[in-house]
Protein backbone atom coordinates (compact mmCIF):
# COMPACT_ATOMS: atom_id res chain seq x y z
CA UNK A 1 0.00 0.00 0.00
CA UNK A 2 3.11 1.94 1.01
CA UNK A 3 4.63 1.99 -2.93
CA UNK A 4 0.78 2.98 -4.11
CA UNK A 5 1.04 6.05 -2.51
CA UNK A 6 4.15 7.18 -3.22
CA UNK A 7 3.27 6.55 -7.02
CA UNK A 8 -0.15 7.94 -6.74
CA UNK A 9 2.04 10.83 -4.94
CA UNK A 10 4.18 10.74 -8.38
CA UNK A 11 2.09 11.09 -10.28
CA UNK A 12 0.10 13.76 -8.84
CA UNK A 13 3.12 16.00 -8.68
CA UNK A 14 4.24 15.15 -12.59
CA UNK A 15 0.38 15.84 -13.59
CA UNK A 16 0.75 19.41 -12.06
CA UNK A 17 4.17 20.09 -13.09
CA UNK A 18 3.55 19.52 -16.36
CA UNK A 19 -0.29 20.94 -16.21
CA UNK A 20 0.11 24.29 -14.25
CA UNK A 21 1.87 26.27 -16.63
CA UNK A 22 -1.02 25.43 -19.39
CA UNK A 23 -3.49 26.48 -16.61
CA UNK A 24 -1.12 29.44 -15.47
CA UNK A 25 -1.45 31.01 -19.23
CA UNK A 26 -5.25 30.22 -19.47
CA UNK A 27 -6.11 32.14 -16.32
CA UNK A 28 -3.79 35.17 -17.22
CA UNK A 29 -4.70 35.62 -20.68
CA UNK A 30 -7.27 33.77 -21.97
CA UNK A 31 -7.33 35.42 -25.10
CA UNK A 32 -4.05 34.68 -26.06
CA UNK A 33 -3.59 31.07 -25.87
CA UNK A 34 -2.13 29.31 -28.65
CA UNK A 35 -5.04 27.03 -30.20
CA UNK A 36 -2.83 24.31 -30.82
CA UNK A 37 0.45 23.08 -29.00
CA UNK A 38 3.65 23.13 -30.79
CA UNK A 39 6.30 20.82 -30.73
CA UNK A 40 9.34 22.01 -28.82
CA UNK A 41 12.82 23.12 -30.73
CA UNK A 42 15.25 24.20 -27.98
CA UNK A 43 18.97 22.96 -28.83
CA UNK A 44 22.45 23.56 -26.82
CA UNK A 45 25.51 24.22 -28.70
CA UNK A 46 28.43 24.20 -27.87
CA UNK A 47 32.40 24.97 -29.19
CA UNK A 48 35.57 23.43 -28.48
CA UNK A 49 39.14 23.12 -30.51
CA UNK A 50 40.39 20.47 -30.45
CA UNK A 51 39.48 16.87 -32.87
CA UNK A 52 36.79 15.00 -30.74
CA UNK A 53 33.98 16.17 -28.39
CA UNK A 54 34.73 13.70 -25.64
CA UNK A 55 38.37 15.08 -25.62
CA UNK A 56 37.37 19.08 -25.84
CA UNK A 57 36.15 21.54 -22.91
CA UNK A 58 33.57 23.61 -24.23
CA UNK A 59 35.06 27.28 -25.30
CA UNK A 60 31.33 28.78 -25.54
CA UNK A 61 28.07 27.52 -25.01
CA UNK A 62 24.71 29.12 -26.06
CA UNK A 63 21.07 27.86 -26.21
CA UNK A 64 18.70 28.66 -29.17
CA UNK A 65 15.03 27.53 -28.77
CA UNK A 66 12.76 28.34 -32.08
CA UNK A 67 9.13 26.86 -30.96
CA UNK A 68 7.16 28.67 -29.95
CA UNK A 69 9.34 32.13 -31.25
CA UNK A 70 13.14 32.31 -31.68
CA UNK A 71 14.98 32.93 -28.05
CA UNK A 72 18.12 31.83 -26.30
CA UNK A 73 21.20 33.37 -25.36
CA UNK A 74 22.49 32.64 -29.19
CA UNK A 75 23.73 36.12 -30.44
CA UNK A 76 21.56 35.67 -33.69
CA UNK A 77 18.57 33.57 -32.65
CA UNK A 78 15.82 34.73 -35.05
CA UNK A 79 18.10 33.89 -38.35
CA UNK A 80 19.35 31.12 -37.11
CA UNK A 81 15.92 29.75 -36.66
CA UNK A 82 15.09 30.78 -40.07
CA UNK A 83 17.58 29.20 -41.32
CA UNK A 84 17.36 25.98 -39.67
CA UNK A 85 13.83 25.91 -40.44
CA UNK A 86 14.94 26.39 -43.97
CA UNK A 87 16.38 22.95 -43.72
CA UNK A 88 13.97 21.31 -41.52
CA UNK A 89 16.31 21.23 -38.85
CA UNK A 90 19.26 19.31 -40.70
CA UNK A 91 22.21 20.49 -39.64
CA UNK A 92 24.10 18.22 -41.99
CA UNK A 93 23.02 20.22 -44.72
CA UNK A 94 23.98 23.78 -43.66
CA UNK A 95 26.68 23.80 -46.49
CA UNK A 96 29.79 26.12 -47.09
CA UNK A 97 28.65 29.10 -48.14
CA UNK A 98 29.85 30.57 -51.65
CA UNK A 99 32.73 32.95 -52.27
CA UNK A 100 34.38 32.18 -48.96
CA UNK A 101 38.04 31.87 -48.93
CA UNK A 102 39.49 30.47 -45.71
CA UNK A 103 43.34 29.98 -45.48
CA UNK A 104 44.75 26.17 -44.65
CA UNK A 105 45.41 26.74 -41.58
CA UNK A 106 44.70 23.39 -38.97
CA UNK A 107 43.12 24.35 -35.96
CA UNK A 108 40.50 22.16 -35.69
CA UNK A 109 36.88 23.68 -34.12
CA UNK A 110 34.13 20.66 -32.66
CA UNK A 111 30.43 22.25 -32.99
CA UNK A 112 27.92 20.23 -30.76
CA UNK A 113 24.80 20.61 -31.15
CA UNK A 114 22.04 18.53 -28.34
CA UNK A 115 18.46 19.04 -28.01
CA UNK A 116 15.17 19.02 -29.64
CA UNK A 117 14.08 19.84 -33.34
CA UNK A 118 10.13 20.37 -33.62
CA UNK A 119 10.06 17.42 -30.61
CA UNK A 120 12.74 15.13 -32.36
CA UNK A 121 15.61 14.67 -30.36
CA UNK A 122 19.00 16.26 -32.19
CA UNK A 123 22.45 15.58 -31.76
CA UNK A 124 24.75 16.45 -33.60
CA UNK A 125 29.16 16.39 -34.01
CA UNK A 126 31.23 18.51 -36.55
CA UNK A 127 34.81 18.98 -36.42
CA UNK A 128 35.77 21.74 -39.08
CA UNK A 129 39.63 22.65 -39.70
CA UNK A 130 39.32 25.94 -38.93
CA UNK A 131 36.72 28.90 -37.33
CA UNK A 132 36.79 30.29 -40.94
CA UNK A 133 35.58 26.68 -42.22
CA UNK A 134 32.78 26.65 -39.38
CA UNK A 135 31.52 30.32 -39.75
CA UNK A 136 31.15 29.59 -43.61
CA UNK A 137 29.02 26.59 -42.68
CA UNK A 138 25.77 27.90 -41.83
CA UNK A 139 25.87 31.44 -41.46
CA UNK A 140 23.91 32.45 -38.39
CA UNK A 141 23.52 28.68 -36.47
CA UNK A 142 26.69 28.25 -35.70
CA UNK A 143 28.08 32.28 -35.13
CA UNK A 144 28.36 32.40 -31.83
Amino acid sequence: MRNTARWATTLGLTAAAVCAPLTGTALAAPGSAPSALYAPSALVLTLGHGESAATVAPERAVTLTCAPGPSGTHPAAASACAELNGVDGDLHALTMREGVFCTQEYDPVVVTVDGVWQGQRVSYERIFSNECVMNAHGSSVLAF
